[in-house]
């Protein structure tokens, strides 16, 4: 190792290493006499800016001016290209940034007299600490674009006017800053979007919670009666109640939408027919609602019973005895013991269940597609938002309107999960250890 001569510590200057290579990296690398990582940055900057400073500077106008010729700019392109730029010049910024940093590092040592590393001390140092960072690199900026890049589409789409009627190459978009937004909150078109995504939203949150509630509640009460001593063939009894987590989801829902047909399903000809009754489920929203919520706890209650099957065997025997001697009643000891012990172990999961079901899309498109259609509004009487959204976006082509309800869709459940699991206790503990 060498360490840097005495004269040169005090003439060393680490504010001019770092205007160096603010005026160009590895400029300061250069002047700290580190050659080989100075000409690296150098390199890497040049080849940047000479590789794709073009594409770089139409990408920004693109994504400011979404084009400016009709039938020859195509806005959705240009808007691709801008986000692409945006996310190469952070990438650059970020390199830049570290390009600073180091120069400034290096700067100071010399100026202190600390021990700098020899090229080849360097290089090993290097791929040393840095071992882990060169195999997460590649995937992490696979990432970026595969899945960064298709959610930033959807946001900055949703501030646009991209529907049916106004879609590239023949007509130009245009930045309408928060006019969907507008639309669904406000009403400023006449009430027609609001007026459907209160619906829509409000049958969510209802779907959500009773659905999700059921088969939870169904699951828990299924569990208790086959956990209790007294109940005689176990296995089988746990067979058959998961035999519907078996059969794929999509084939239970087309088999009961074919049962609750109003004309031929099996529901009203062969079991209400007995009482002289025969119910719309098809036609009617409200009864097209029930059947789906009956539906949904058969389909969800199998996993929820098999989750609190296993977490009851947990439970020691020695509280319930022990709450036994205190004379507690079985109600006081399923409210104090098995409870508690049942959500603290399963409380992510369940959440999980809520989340699921807010974006449960198959059953709502296999079962009736959504419908049935409503008046005065652009969704079905069963759609969710979910279905809404895919609806908006491949039947209606109302592509802004689309993502700026994926945008709410998104903020909703991200914001109920963060919430939820920051609460749960199994989280706290673990945040304790």
């Amino acid at each position: 190792m060498s360490i840097a001569k005495p004269t040169a510590k005090k003439q060393h200057n680490p504010n001019k290493a770092v205007l160096l290579s603010i005026l160009l990296a590895g400029l300061g690398q250069i002047y700290n006499r580190r050659y080989i990582k100075g000409v690296l940055f150098l390199i890497l900057e040049v080849s940047f800016i000479l590789t794709l400073g073009s594409f770089l500077n139409h990408g920004i106008w693109g994504i400011l001016t979404l084009g400016t010729l009709e039938g020859t700019d195509h806005s959705i392109i240009l808007l691709i290209y801008g986000l692409i730029s945006i996310i190469l010049i952070a990438f650059a910024i970020t390199l830049y940034v570290a390009n600073v940093k180091d120069a400034k590092k290096d700067a100071i040592k010399i100026r202190d007299g600390v021990k700098i590393l020899t090229p080849r001390e360097a290089l090993k140092n290097v791929w040393d600490v840095g071992f882990p960072y060169f195999f997460v690199t590649p995937g992490l900026i696979m990432l970026v674009f595969i899945v960064v890049l298709p959610l930033l589409f959807t946001f900055t789409l949703a501030f646009t006017d991209y529907s049916q009627y106004n879609q590239p190459p023949r007509a130009l978009l245009s930045w309408v800053g928060f006019e969907n937004f507008e639309r669904l909150f406000i009403g400023n078109d006449g009430g027609v979007w609001r007026d459907t995504f209160v619906s829509v939203f409000s049958w969510t949150v209802v779907w959500t919670l009773v659905a999700t509630t059921l088969q939870i509640s169904l699951g828990l009460f299924l569990a208790l009666i086959v956990n209790d001593p007294r109940v005689k063939f176990k296995r089988l009894i746990r067979t058959i109640l998961i035999l519907p987590w078996a059969v794929p989801a999509f084939v239970t829902i087309l088999v009961f939408s074919a049962m609750f047909n109003d004309r031929f399903g099996a529901v009203n000809t062969d079991i209400l027919a007995i009482f002289n009754l025969s119910l719309p489920w098809l036609q009617d929203p409200f009864y097209t609602r029930i059947a789906l919520i009956m539906i949904q706890t058969w389909l969800g209650f199998p996993f929820v019973f098999a989750l609190f099957t296993g977490i009851l065997q947990s439970v020691s025997k020695d509280w319930y005895e022990a709450a036994d001697v205190d004379g507690a009643s079985r109600m006081q000891k399923f409210k104090h013991i098995t409870l508690p012990h049942v959500l603290f172990a399963t409380a992510p999961l369940l959440i999980m269940q809520y989340a699921g079901n807010f974006n449960n899309f198959n059953i709502i498109y296999l079962f009736n597609e959504g419908g049935p259609p409503v008046r005065g509004q652009n969704a079905g009487g069963t759609d969710i938002l979910i279905s809404w959204v895919y609806n908006l976006t491949f039947e209606l082509n109302q592509y802004s309107m689309a993502a700026a309800i994926t945008i709410i869709l998104g903020l909703i459940v991200t914001g109920f999960a963060i919430f939820q699991f920051t609460r749960t206790r199994a989280f706290k503990e673990e945040e304790k250890t």
